[in-house]
């Protein structure tokens, strides 16, 4: 901490006037701050003491600093007198610094007088280039003497941070710290706001209030601000809004930008961000305007990373940049720093006579870099009168002074950011002295050396030989001895003549512009009077009228300028500069460069498992500047991302991209790129999909063979892909000879093919590969060569198992017979029936290759027999025989006759029928009916099978009224048995009689019908008891009793229930 004490003034010493009332353009200088500023060297000073200290407490400056050295030069402590000005001083140096430093100028702990400024209070800040330091000022004028007190100048730049804390004393006011505050009273009035306020020493400890307002509601700022004594509230509440401020989370953008990057000229530089969503959109602008890749801006993306690249930065490059993403966006600056300029070729001193033309040449290390001239510690600007001309030629700079006079005289200096040079100029003056007297003069053009004098009697003449530029001036004729004078003027004509390097039509002196650029030609020119310059392109005459042209003249310069460069402006230029002293022409051959055309949509060539072939052509016009390759980007079909495939230009048109993913579909499209910059894309290519051809077919073999055809079958490939397999195609050709013959147009989808046509008795090799999207697979080939001749085979009938035994049909019922053979060459067939041959009318007959099929639609009982097929190859033959048997209804048996009758009882006897139906007889059916109704029951007594005499034994009732027959029921007995309980158990018997019996079943003689624990069964007269979990009680003696109106039948057993015993685990184990 330190203490400001104000001082009254001494009346009996008047003030210096030259100090009481300085100039405000001299302001006073702050003395050097006094050593041993500290707390405890200042506080002596204070004649109040304690009560003082209490009073000042909350308007010491704040002394919390974080020193990085920003500061090359501090604001020091000063005194002033009341009225007068003092300028306070504090440097920077911004060699290292990104962007220009923040500088605030504090009073006490926070009133921030950047809000003060007016009439007492001026700040002001300024710039030096060559040193590179910023100068901040604080001028104070008219001081007050309420103006004393602590100040602070904090500055920061982006990360770092410095301050200083320095006071001010003012001479001339009587009380020391408390004034009221009148009407003159300054924006700067601080110690009025401790009028009448009760002085006291604070024995509270030192409060954080930055930490108090952090963690405040703000509804309590203006209350702690109140109890801590804090009177700039707005700067507080400024203060505290950047302290609180947090970056937003962005959904968009998982790392940002840097605030800010730097990079020295001509080198290179890569912008990144790193996205959430990888297939995001991303734009790149410079101050405000969209970027287009080029050959200088690069565009890359990597998983979720966007990069942008700018190779060869210049000074252009130094903006603002902004990446988007939708709405969201984020902001960084780039700084080119320009490396220093040295100068490597000194000025050098010159002394000139007047009137003649000087030039001072340099030469630095930099083509193109910024120079400054000075005279005499005056910078050199051009003027309206063109005495200066700053000329550059690559690393050259020249400085041209036309018509040098005496004032000329002194020293020049060239200044760059890295060196300077120093050269002195002297003139001489020309003086014409005469002996005699001056006469009147004659002025005739160039070619003279001296002046000659005439004087033949009363007429004196000068003549002036060998005019020069420097001889023009006024000339006054004397004569000796008398009081008068004649005056004349020398004006000298000076042809026109264009000062231009770069004339002419070679390829050294032609101008390039970037199309879109301003073409602007300055054409220096000389010629007094001043000539009148004409502009024309072929034999157009160009003036402003013509939109995008604009021609401007001025002294010693014409000007051309064409905004927006296009194609059409190429071509040579020529200026014509015409005064009375004649004319002179220059032709400017100028060439309009730009991006080259798009190239045409590529090709592809070809398609792999993860890669493609792609082919283009170069574009129709190069932009004027040769093609020094083309970049290439792809994207899948479905996505809006391109991805670049190259990032240093290609120099072919032929490219293979790989790293892709087999299946999906792609697109291609090409930049071409020149020295000027990239081309627009060209249009996509066709969608393709990257996929390998399938494996070579296997299994392929010779299926059959003729002597013009053969069949050749083989199998699927094992490796089929992604993509679709479309099908197959066949190829051969003659044994030793490379060329391969389609053996049919197109492809088959088939795994069996016939290749018809083939030479007979040649040797013929055959291929078959499959084909899919991505082309034909490697070729599967037989192993030798095969001869197209028919091959002699054996006939042989291969008759299906299922005709090796006779077949019966029934009356009616269609017959197809298929029976295969084998035979080459192709066997004749031959069908008999009982070694006859068979009637066409009756039976069908179809032969094939393979095969012969015999078919009859309605078979007939005469269609019995043996059919015989024989197939045969000259003397070599195969039969086989197929016997059919056709069966019908038999006939009704004969003689039916009754032998006997005996109480309910009948025997009956009967021949078989004459017709057996073409099959024996298996049995016969008995039936009877009531002789009054003739209702026939079709009750079947029983079969005989084969059995030609049956005699049957059956009970008929005797008397008319009886239905049915019946039986006296039988039962077969129920079994003894032991069961486990809990586990159900069943008891089963079977039981016989007509009319159906009636059940009962009895436990221990007791009717158990309707009890739930039990279920009865009956099946087809077998009859079952199921007994749900017995338990011991369930044991006993189980009955079964079948009634019905012939009688009744009992069958009993006996059920033992086994009880299991349980035993405890715990308790065997504890046994064992």
């Amino acid at each position: 901490f330190f203490t400001v004490a104000v001082k009254e003034a001494q009346k009996a010493i008047s003030p210096d006037p030259a100090v009481a009332e300085p100039k405000p353009e001299e302001p006073k200088e702050a003395p050097p701050a006094p050593t041993g500023s500290s707390a405890s060297d200042t506080s002596g000073t204070v004649s109040d003491g304690s009560a003082t200290e209490g009073l000042l407490e909350s308007h010491q400056p704040d002394t919390r600093q974080d020193l990085t050295g920003l500061f090359t030069e501090k604001p020091q402590s000063g005194e002033v007198n009341v009225g007068e000005n003092i300028t306070l001083v504090a440097r920077v140096c911004g060699e290292s610094l990104l962007k220009k430093p923040t500088v605030k100028w504090f009073k006490g702990k926070w009133m921030d007088l950047a809000s003060k400024s007016g009439k007492h209070l001026q700040l002001k800040e300024h710039y030096d280039r060559n040193s590179k330091v910023y100068t901040f000022e604080m001028h104070i004028i008219a001081a007050k003497a309420n103006f004393a007190g602590g100040y602070r100048c904090e500055v920061s730049s982006r990360d770092k941070f410095d301050s200083c804390n320095f006071d001010l004393v003012v001479h001339g006011n009587k009380n020391n710290y408390i004034t009221d505050a009148g009407e003159d009273s300054g924006e700067l009035d601080f110690s009025a706001l401790l009028k009448k306020r009760a002085v006291h020493v604070s024995t509270e400890p030192e409060v954080d209030v930055w930490e108090i307002l952090q963690k405040a509601p703000p509804s309590a700022y203006e209350k702690i601000a109140f109890q801590y004594g804090i009177t700039d509230l707005r700067g507080m509440l400024k203060r505290l809004k950047k302290m609180k401020k947090e970056e937003k989370k962005s959904a968009a953008f998982l790392r940002k930008l840097d605030p800010a990057y730097q990079v020295e000229k001509g080198h290179k530089i890569k912008l990144q961000i790193e996205v959430a969503n990888s297939d995001a959109e991303v734009k790149w602008l410079k101050n405000g305007q969209e970027i287009h890749p080029t050959g200088r801006y690069i565009f890359e993306s990597v998983g979720n990373k966007r990069f942008l690249t700018i190779n060869n930065c210049t000074l252009a490059d130094d903006a603002a940049y902004t990446c988007m993403i939708g709405d969201e966006k984020t902001f960084t600056e780039l700084f080119v720093k320009e490396p220093p300029v040295l100068i490597v070729r000194n000025l050098e001193d010159q002394m000139v006579m007047k009137g003649e033309r000087v030039e001072f040449e340099c030469e630095v290390s930099e083509e193109g870099a910024q120079v400054k001239w000075e005279k005499d510690g005056v910078e050199l600007t051009r003027d309206e009168s063109f005495k200066y001309r700053f000329k550059k030629d690559g690393c050259k700079h020249v400085l041209i002074i036309n018509d040098v006079t005496k004032e000329d005289c002194g020293h020049y200096r060239v200044k760059t950011n890295g060196g300077q040079s120093l050269a002195e100029l002297m003139v001489q003056g020309k003086y014409l002295n005469l002996e005699s007297f001056k006469s009147s003069y004659i002025c005739s053009h160039r070619g003279f050396q001296i002046f000659t004098f005439l004087f033949i009697f009363r007429i004196h003449k000068l003549t002036i030989d060998e005019v020069k530029p420097e001889d023009e001036g006024d000339y006054t004729f004397v004569p000796e001895g008398y009081a008068f004078n004649l005056s004349a003027k020398l004006n000298f004509l000076d042809p026109p003549k264009i000062h231009l390097d770069c004339m002419g039509r070679t390829a050294e002196s032609t101008i390039l512009v970037v199309a879109g650029n301003k073409l602007r030609l300055d054409v220096p020119i000389t010629g007094d009077p001043a000539p009148t310059v004409v502009w024309t392109k072929g034999e157009k005459v160009l003036t402003d009228s013509d939109g995008r042209v604009h021609v401007e003249s001025t002294k010693g310069h014409c000007i051309f300028t064409i905004e927006g460069a296009e194609r059409q402006d190429e071509g040579v230029y020529s200026v014509i500069v015409r005064n009375p002293a004649g004319e002179d022409t220059a032709d400017i051959n100028v060439k309009v460069v730009d991006v080259p055309d798009p190239p045409e949509a590529p090709r592809i060539l070809s398609v792999g498992e993860d890669s493609c072939v792609v082919q283009w052509d170069p574009p129709l016009f190069d932009g004027g500047q040769p093609v020094i390759g083309y970049v290439l980007e792809r994207k899948k079909t479905k996505s809006y991302r391109w991805m670049r495939l190259n990032f240093d230009p290609y120099k072919e048109t032929t490219y293979e991209a790989k790293r892709m993913i087999e299946g999906v579909a792609y697109e291609m499209r090409v930049y071409a790129v020149n020295t000027i910059g990239m081309s627009r894309p060209s249009a996509a290519s066709q969608p393709f999909v990257p996929v390998a051809p399938t494996s070579e077919p296997t299994g392929l073999c010779v299926d059959d063979i003729s002597d013009t055809t053969i069949s050749l079958k083989w199998r699927a490939p094992e490796r089929i892909g992604s993509a679709e397999l479309e099908g197959y195609g066949v190829e051969y050709c003659k044994e030793g000879s490379d060329e391969w013959i389609p053996a049919f147009s197109g492809l088959t989808e088939r795994t069996t093919v016939i290749v018809h046509d083939l030479p007979t008795g040649e040797k013929m090799q055959f291929r078959v590969r499959a084909y899919n999207m991505a082309g034909p697979s490697l070729p599967a080939t037989l192993q030798q060569a095969v001869t197209i001749r028919e091959i002699m085979q054996r006939p042989k009938i291969w008759l299906p198992r299922n005709l090796r035994q006779t077949l019966i049909k029934k009356v009616g019922e269609m017959i197809n017979l298929v029976i295969p053979f084998q035979g080459k060459p192709r066997p004749q067939v031959t069908w008999t029936k009982n070694d006859e041959l068979l009637d066409p009318k009756q039976v069908s007959i179809r032969n094939s290759d393979t095969d012969t099929i015999l078919f009859i639609r309605r078979s007939e009982r005469k269609d019995s027999g043996k059919y015989e097929v024989q197939v045969q190859i000259e003397n070599v033959e195969d039969r086989a025989s197929v016997n059919i048997q056709i069966v019908d209804l038999p006939g009704p048996p004969q003689n039916l006759k009754v032998i006997d009758v005996w109480g309910f009882n009948v025997a009956l006897e009967w021949k078989p029928p004459k017709d057996n139906g073409n099959c024996d007889i298996t049995g016969y059916t008995i039936q009877k009916a009531d002789k009054k109704t003739m209702v026939n029951p079709n009750l079947q007594i029983c079969v005989f099978a084969k059995m030609e005499n049956c005699i049957l034994f059956c009970s008929f009732p005797v008397s008319l009224t009886e239905s049915y027959c019946t039986y006296f029921p039988h039962t077969d007995p129920l079994v003894s048995r032991s069961v486990i309980a809990g586990y159900n158990a069943t008891l089963s018997c079977s039981v016989r009689g007509i009319p159906k019996p009636k059940i009962t079943w009895y436990k221990n003689k007791m009717d158990i019908t309707n009890e739930a624990k039990y279920r009865m069964f009956s099946n087809q007269g077998v009859l079952t008891l199921e007994i749900r979990k017995p338990c011991p009680f369930d044991g006993g003696v189980y009955m079964c009793k079948a009634v019905n109106d012939s009688g009744e039948d009992v069958v009993e057993c006996k059920l033992e229930i086994v009880v299991v015993p349980q035993f405890n685990r715990s308790d065997s184990t504890k046994r064992t």
